[in-house]
């Protein structure tokens, strides 16, 4: 499998990918299809995976943090990742 996501996966929303990630866990946990199906069906679902992975880290990174004053009161807010 190639680090590279397929690009119907590399578009997919946070929503999409989790839930037919879901999907495929269900299905490998009844065993519903045959072993060659059921390897595709787990690196697709490895594929959904890092792309849940990813979006997440990215909606991180944008998060802002509460920075808090010498009072312990907030006092505003700061990058997440200070680098960006």
């Amino acid at each position: 499998m190639s680090s590279t996501l397929p690009p119907d996966i590399a578009a997919m929303p946070f929503e999409a990918a989790l839930a037919e990630l879901e999907t495929i866990v269900a299905e490998l946990e009844r065993g519903e299809v045959s072993l060659e199906k059921s390897i595709e069906r787990y690196e697709r679902g490895e594929q959904l995976k890092k792309r849940c992975e990813a979006l997440l880290k990215e909606a991180e990174m944008r998060i802002a943090r509460i920075a808090l004053g010498p009072d312990g009161k907030p006092a505003g807010a700061a990058p997440l990742d200070p680098e960006r």
